[in-house]
């Protein structure tokens, strides 16, 4: 029986070091994070390489969906709604697909990107977008499978894809001029709501001037339709520490009905324990 045990404890140590050992993958995975104009983009792919085989129309048969890569999906994300071809990509995550064809290359933002290549099974309405665009011949071969982002202007830039003689470039815009305009909109129009309670609950937690904290949180209500509790609750706590009992109570009182009305049961004992404590002579 100890000899039993004394050969499973050898065997399972050298399982264990047998499972610590890395080796190279041979479709090595990238990732790719581009700021085109103000939108933000990232590429995680998977890149195998030729190896001496035919790629583009033989190991990738023409006329059916390629994963556009290796292992695991090929992702690509945008931070805002891009436009490609005349069509409207809203911004997100999809997994990229590819239909290589001799004259033609149709390239396809899939809405699913947990699959593990192609999906188990092809959906139409999972398409969240399909563009075509005019495959170019390289005069160098390309040994391993590459995406990049090439021609970065303010505006747009171009998705290429390449492997062995094969590219193809898809233009994406991106809504750089109605980002900057509002937020030079935004910066000209000066500070908002929220600007004004950040800088209040910074002067109060930083016990700093509180008179000054007051000003910017009734400044962040009268700017605010919604009156939301977490205000209110900020300026019943400077009041109170300024020595205002009876301001801090209704504003206190203002954020226990809004946050009950939001069923905020945190912000609602925060307010009851406070209005007991200040009500006290």
């Amino acid at each position: 029986m100890k000899k039993i045990i004394i050969a499973l404890a050898i065997l399972l140590a050298n399982f264990t070091v047998e499972a610590q050992i890395q080796t190279p993958q041979s479709s090595p995975k990238a990732t790719i994070n581009q700021t085109v104009g103000l939108t933000d983009v990232e590429i995680v792919y998977s890149r195998p390489s030729a190896r001496g085989r035919s790629v583009v129309g033989n190991l990738i048969p023409f006329g059916k969906v390629w994963r556009t890569g290796a292992n695991e999906n090929t992702t690509i994300s945008f931070s805002d709604n891009v436009i490609i071809d005349g069509k409207t990509l809203k911004k997100g995550k999809y997994s990229l697909y590819t239909i290589p064809k001799i004259e033609s290359w149709d390239i396809i933002f899939y809405k699913t990107t947990d699959n593990w290549g192609n999906p188990e099974e092809w959906k139409e309405e999972n398409i969240a977008l399909k563009a075509t665009v005019k495959p170019e011949t390289l005069n160098k071969s390309v040994e391993t499978f590459t995406i990049g982002i090439s021609g970065l202007d303010n505006n747009f830039a171009y998705l290429d894809i390449s492997w062995e003689n094969s590219y193809a470039a898809l233009k994406f815009e991106v809504p750089t001029q109605q980002k900057a305009t509002a937020n030079i909109e935004k910066a000209l129009s000066g500070p908002g709501g929220a600007d004004y309670f950040a800088a209040a609950q910074f002067l109060f937690q930083s016990n700093g001037d509180n008179v000054k904290a007051l000003e910017y949180i009734n400044k962040s209500l009268d700017m605010s339709k919604e009156k939301p509790f977490w205000y209110n609750r900020l300026k019943s706590l400077i009041q109170a520490k300024l020595g205002d009992r009876k301001g801090a109570i209704e504003s206190a009182k203002a954020s226990l009905t809004a946050a009950e009305a939001a069923k905020n049961q945190d912000y609602v004992k925060m307010n009851k324990d406070s209005i007991a404590e200040w009500s006290k002579n």
